[in-house]
């Protein structure tokens, strides 16, 4: 796109004068077909830019695509009418767009941006913890594809930061549904989230709370290996948590103490992250 991508700045200046200057009063607006490629595409980024619904630009980047296909502003048309369905919160006509210009310039140089947006569709449309994560899935593998596919552009250093912060939403939803089992002492349930938080999510900020709560499922059904372990392992990784502190009073109340013990899931936990035994 010229080396300037959506969203970088449009120019208001040079766009105002060949076309409001150009259109005053009296003078009747004359049909689309009867400008360039280039003149459409600039009407487009002019209203973009200045306009108070940004989707009206996308008749423009539409026409332009319509009636100049093939051409170069065609090409940029096409990844406008993406950056703009995403601008006006349209994501699913955002990511058809974007694939649309995948599909016809797999090697260009704005297909990795095009890629980004698909995710950032998926991104955006991620609601808090409290609601069903299907999107964050997509989101994250469409993160994957922009860090694995153009591993050196700068829409990979964006993706890894947010494939972060939605792999931390999901462990979030793991342990909403945990914590609300435990509260009603529902111990197996709770149990199987908070073992999805250590097993699969073991880099996520959530991670000392699930071992503290299984430290405290554990106890409440008398499983006291289990809860050692979980404890040594919360121990050895977050020693500084309030939650190690948390756990070892619950430990000591019953006259325990962390230590991994028994062979269960937790113990192949410990081995791995505490002895780096991974075989």
């Amino acid at each position: 796109m010229s080396g300037r991508r959506p969203g970088a700045g449009f120019p208001k200046a040079a766009l105002l004068v060949a076309f409001l200057a150009g259109c005053g009063s009296g003078n009747k607006e004359r049909p689309l077909d009867s400008y360039t490629a280039e003149e459409i595409f600039k009407k487009g980024e002019l209203e973009l830019e200045t306009g108070r619904r940004k989707k009206d630009a996308l008749v423009y980047f539409q026409e332009v695509e319509r009636l100049y296909p093939y051409t170069e502003f065609a090409k940029r048309a096409l990844i406008m009418q993406a950056y703009t369905h995403h601008q006006a919160k349209e994501y699913p006509e955002a990511r058809d767009a974007a694939q649309r210009f995948l599909d016809f310039y797999p090697g260009d140089e704005d297909a990795p941006y095009a890629l980004y947006l698909m995710a950032l569709s998926y991104y955006d449309q991620i609601d808090d913890v409290g609601r069903d994560q299907g999107i964050t899935f997509q989101a994250l593998q469409g993160m994957r594809d922009v860090i694995e596919t153009y591993p050196d552009s700068e829409y990979a250093r964006s993706a890894i930061l947010k494939f972060d912060l939605a792999f931390d939403q999901l462990a979030a939803k793991e342990m909403e549904v945990g914590r609300y089992y435990l509260k009603r002492r529902h111990y197996a349930a709770a149990i199987n989230r908070f073992r999805v938080v250590v097993a699969d999510f073991q880099t996520t900020t959530h991670t000392a709370e699930a071992l503290h709560r299984l430290v405290e499922c554990y106890l409440a059904l008398g499983l006291t290996d289990e809860a050692q372990t979980a404890a040594a392992i919360l121990g050895y990784n977050y020693q500084s948590s309030p939650f190690y502190d948390d756990s070892f009073r619950l430990l000591k109340g019953k006259g325990l103490s962390p230590e991994a013990k028994g062979e269960g899931w937790l113990r192949t936990i410990y081995r791995q992250m505490v002895k780096g035994e991974w075989l």
